[in-house]
């Protein structure tokens, strides 16, 4: 590894930690509803919180925004070391300064989100089969059991360990538990108000209409005797 390789990669963990720093949950939410999403709802920076605020439309396209900023840095990283013995050691350093950027952003004086959304976004870029996997579990757990953070903290655990069975690069597996104890670091509040049985749960539109539907009817006037 020559000075020009070693300059390109730490390039690429500021790029990381840069790209990470960037919140289009709050961007968004002032553009298109005149609203600092950390005054509102949980007062986090994050995607669970845009959902919560800004509603579906927007909370979509804050999911994604974050998916993008995990990712692109790690793929640019990938792309530039394809056959070099240590790529996976830049990879696994600009994935991490993705979700240190989202969670202790620079343009947010050191607050900003839980990594989730961005570290899924960098995790995909590295080992999509096992996040293939905990993706389709993180979507069984929310659409059952109807708590974000439930899905959220099972799938982080699990994630050093899909990565493990999968076999991948021991630095992938060794940034896969940096990255878990970073996410689960910013979930301690999570973790309190699920051991309160006070964490809320997330009403989808088709559990709204059950809800209506199960009402009892009102009498109407002209049956009453």
């Amino acid at each position: 590894m020559n000075f020009t390789t070693v300059l390109i990669g730490l390039a690429l963990v500021i790029f990381g930690y840069l790209a990470g720093s960037l919140s289009p949950s709050v961007f968004l939410g002032k553009i298109f509803q005149g609203k600092d999403l950390r005054q509102y709802g949980s007062g986090n920076a994050g995607t669970a919180n845009a959902f919560r605020v800004l509603g579906p439309r927007l909370g979509l396209a804050v999911l994604f925004a974050d998916l993008l900023k995990g990712g692109i840095p790690v793929l640019v990283a990938r792309l530039l070391f394809p056959e070099a013995d240590y790529v996976p050691y830049v990879v696994v350093l600009v994935a991490l300064a993705c979700v240190l950027g989202h969670n202790y952003s620079l343009f947010l004086r050191g607050k900003g989100g839980k990594g989730v959304a961005t570290g899924a976004g960098a995790a995909i870029a590295m080992m999509p089969l096992p996040m293939a996997v905990l993706i389709a579990l993180y979507l069984v757990l929310l659409f059952s059991v109807r708590i974000v953070s439930v899905a959220s903290i099972t799938c982080t655990v699990l994630f050093p360990v899909m990565a493990a069975v999968f076999q991948e690069p021991l630095p992938y597996i060794v940034v896969a538990c940096l990255m878990s104890v970073i996410v689960l670091w910013a979930h301690r509040g999570n973790m309190k108000r699920l051991w309160q049985k006070t964490e809320p749960q997330v009403s989808f539109p088709w559990n709204k209409r059950n809800k209506q539907s199960s009402r009892p009817n009102e009498e109407s006037p002209h049956s009453r005797a």
